[in-house]
């Protein structure tokens, strides 16, 4: 894997990144483009420091660094670096680059706080402030060969991960303890363990571990003298619930790595896998890979959605399938890169199309409530014929 000392966003990549912007910004009339959020700062300009890129409609970008100019320098490819010491520095400094400032400004306005967009509004006068999220979304939604490369050095990590689980899991851990015991793994080989995702109710954590009942929608609060139930207050990820022989056990992995992200599920068994529980897994393997099969640039993401079900009810599982009856969820996948969740979402009536070089993670499961719940989840890249997997871990059940 290339070494972490060395990763570097090549001066191509953010030269293709701006003028496809660019063009979207010119078929809306937007003049330029704020952009504070530090996905979206390291995507267009290659750093994640504290700072700010102004991209103009027409012309080179400014980056703007408010700490250390010499790391941004070395780890950005824009031309036109400029350290602040205020960001009230950066009007005057766009208006001295470009003559002035645009007649419509666009932001981030998906994550931007509305405090914090108040507070640029003023700074930066223009007659009108715009969203351009999409815009920046719509970009960054295909991949080009390097960042599909990217993710597959995260899924070379990952699939050594999840061998070392097979060797690593034993019964009388704690769901927590062999979470812990895994991600310091992955730590070594360069999981950077913080995950980035763009809504703001929605917290990156790198694993659920969901032994037995644990992922079978099961009271959140059982009691702590027993040793069962999840974490209290946060009832997500792992809980205190020891692993025992026998027992199907969910592991369900987000790694990012230089920035790109995996996000895979795999099952797991000490000793044995019940066959209950086996069969599941299987048939939840089945509707993975025939979703795969089926999968193609033009197809829209409700026509995979709706495949999928149609599997798991001849298969015999329409009722367990991504839920109990009541609860079930409305996706089997969702767009994956630099953030953990991307566009598009792999769902029910959604229209959106296959492209290639979109990734998705795809994430069929099913849940026996209070038994066990069954799944896999694979990342894949929409190819010009069909999808290729970037995952790298083998498409199967790991019994120890």
């Amino acid at each position: 894997m290339e070494s972490l000392n060395h990763f570097k966003v090549p001066a191509s990549e953010i030269e293709a990144r701006t003028l496809n912007i660019q063009r979207l910004l010119q078929q809306e009339n937007i003049g330029g483009l704020f952009i504070v959020q530090r996905v979206d700062l390291f995507y267009f300009s290659g750093t994640a420091q504290n700072g700010f890129i102004y991209i103009p409609d027409e012309g080179s970008p400014l980056l703007f660094i408010k700490q250390y100019l010499p790391r941004a320098r070395r780890e950005s490819e824009i031309a036109d670096i400029l350290k602040i010491e205020s960001i009230k520095e950066i009007p005057g400094l766009i208006t001295d680059f470009f003559g002035t400032l645009p007649d419509v400004l666009g932001f981030e306005l998906d994550v931007l706080p509305v405090n914090d967009f108040n507070f640029y509004r003023r700074l930066l006068p223009a007659q009108k402030w715009v969203d351009a999220s999409s815009h920046i979304l719509e970009v960054r939604r295909i991949k080009s060969d390097w960042e599909i490369a990217q993710m597959e050095n995260t899924a070379e990590m990952t699939a050594r991960t999840f061998e070392f689980m097979r060797t690593a899991l034993r019964p009388g851990l704690t769901e927590m303890e062999f979470s812990g015991i895994f991600e310091t793994y992955a730590r070594r080989l360069g999981h950077a363990s913080q995950l980035r995702v763009r809504h703001y109710q929605t917290e990156g954590y790198p694993w659920h571990v969901l032994s037995g009942k644990s992922g079978a929608m099961v009271g959140l609060l059982d009691s702590p003298a027993s040793g069962e139930g999840t974490s209290a207050a946060f009832p997500v990820g792992a809980g205190p619930k020891k692993i025992r022989v026998d027992e199907p056990v969910m592991v369900d992995l987000g790694s990012v790595r230089n920035g790109y992200h995996m996000d895979e599920t795999r099952m797991f068994a000490v000793g044995s896998m019940p066959r209950r529980a086996m069969e599941a897994s299987l048939a939840a393997i089945e509707i993975h890979n025939r979703v795969l099969e089926k999968a193609r640039p033009g197809i829209t993401v409700g026509e995979l959605f709706d495949y999928s079900a149609a599997l798991a009810k001849s298969l015999g599982y329409a009722t367990p399938y991504l839920g109990i009856p009541g609860y079930k969820v409305t996706f089997i996948g969702h767009g994956i890169g630099l953030e953990l969740i991307e566009p598009h979402i792999i769902a029910h009536n959604r229209k959106d199309r296959l492209e290639a070089g979109m990734t998705f993670a795809l994430e069929p499961k099913m849940v026996y409530e209070n038994q066990f719940a069954v799944g896999i989840e694979s990342v894949f890249v929409v190819t010009t014929t069909g999808v290729r997997l970037i995952s790298k871990v083998p498409v199967e059940v790991f019994v120890c």
